[in-house]
């Protein structure tokens, strides 16, 4: 084993709250994790990244700036793990990053005639910095060639259970919830989308009745109760109704998106919470019961933190063996970044990066773009 084998992956997801680092080995089949650093964003960095979710003024300079302040806060933290592991950007064959989303908008609209993507975290300034090749930029091909540029997790996840005994499924409940479906037999296909709202739209509404960023352990959720025609209402919006492939994120699913919805209604702040943890659950749990009946369910992502929410989909999914990823020995805090490891361990390999089915791409395809130092 040499340790150019390393690979780096960075994720900074839609809820804004700092940045994974994982240090991956893959010199055998079986994707070994050999560190993580976890490094949160103060007030002031979570504040000017999710200032850019929506059009506001002087976009264009805050952006461009708060890039490289990114690049700089990514390889300070990529630092720190190095030294921690006793490592120097010798021993790393690249980083895959995938930068902090500010916009998503996978879909031709009236407004939006030409679908992009757009991830800040300058990535020739990070190159620089850590003198290590950075490979980036992961969506964009995908979305060239038709498809909505994620998830884009499936392939890693069909990579790591190549082999299963039954119908699984890896939920990812980030900052927006997404599945990838892996069936047991090979005559169905690889499905992967994202299912809703999860953490980001709960973190907000969170936030402005009670000043925290989350909701703790779904603390708050939990005192409150469910408002199943409020709950109905939510679930009956057009996006879950929309087949797959389908993508979404703040842009769509954010306090203007539930406010438009509140205004037939007169319900307490934290009923309200109780039941956008009710949306989550449920959403996730119709697509998964459509898929399959049966079926090992392994969650990850921030909101497996959530136990209230966690409860509420295990309740949904009663038919299925329902845990978390750590119950695999994988490090949930990590499982992120380290698909994106992956990812640039994919593009020098030459393995491909998107699934069509997932994605709607019109054909598989190497991710990525390098930036060398």
């Amino acid at each position: 084993m040499t340790k150019k084998s390393y690979y780096i992956g960075i994720m900074s997801g839609t809820s804004a709250d700092g940045v994974d680092i994982a240090l991956v080995d893959f010199s055998s089949e079986k994707v070994q994790l050999k560190a993580h650093l976890y490094q949160a964003y103060d007030d002031n960095l979570h504040q000017k990244i999710t200032s850019l979710y929506s059009p506001d003024q002087n976009e264009i300079d805050r952006m461009g700036s708060l890039s490289v302040e990114l690049a700089h806060f990514f390889s300070q933290a990529i630092q720190q793990l190095l030294t921690q592991e006793s490592l120097t950007s010798e021993d790393i064959s690249a980083i895959g990053c995938h930068g902090q989303t500010i916009r998503h908008r996978p879909l031709q609209t009236k407004e939006i005639p030409h679908p992009f993507t757009l991830q800040i975290g300058c990535n020739q300034t990070l190159a620089c910095l850590t003198n290590i090749k950075i490979i980036s930029d992961f969506r964009t091909k995908d979305i060239a060639l038709g498809g909505q540029g994620a998830p884009l997790v499936p392939a890693f996840h069909q990579y790591l259970f190549a082999q299963r005994q039954q119908d699984t499924f890896i939920v990812n409940m980030g900052g927006i919830a997404n599945i990838t479906f892996l069936p047991q037999h090979d005559d169905k296909a690889v499905i992967g989308f994202d299912t809703g709202p999860a953490n980001a739209l709960l973190d907000e509404w969170c936030f402005k009745h009670t000043g925290k960023r989350y909701d703790e352990n779904g603390h708050w959720a939990s005192q409150g109760a469910i408002n199943h025609a409020l709950l109905s209402t939510l679930l009956a919006d057009q996006y879950f109704l929309l087949p797959a492939p389908k993508s979404t994120g703040r842009e769509y699913f954010n306090l203007a998106w539930l406010t438009s919805y509140l205004t037939e209604f007169s319900i307490e702040p934290d009923d309200v919470q109780a039941t956008l943890a009710a949306l989550t659950a449920y959403s996730i749990a119709q697509e998964i019961n459509k898929l399959s009946p049966k079926s090992f369910v392994y969650l990850c992502g921030g909101g497996i933190e959530n136990n209230h929410c966690y409860k509420l989909l295990k309740h949904k999914l009663n038919g299925h063996s329902v845990s978390s990823i750590n119950s695999l020995n994988l490090n949930n805090n990590a499982f992120e970044a380290t698909a994106f490891a992956w990812l640039a361990f994919a593009y020098d390999k030459k393995i491909y990066g998107n699934i069509p089915t997932v994605t709607g791409a019109s054909k598989k395809t190497i991710l990525g773009i390098k930036f060398y130092p």
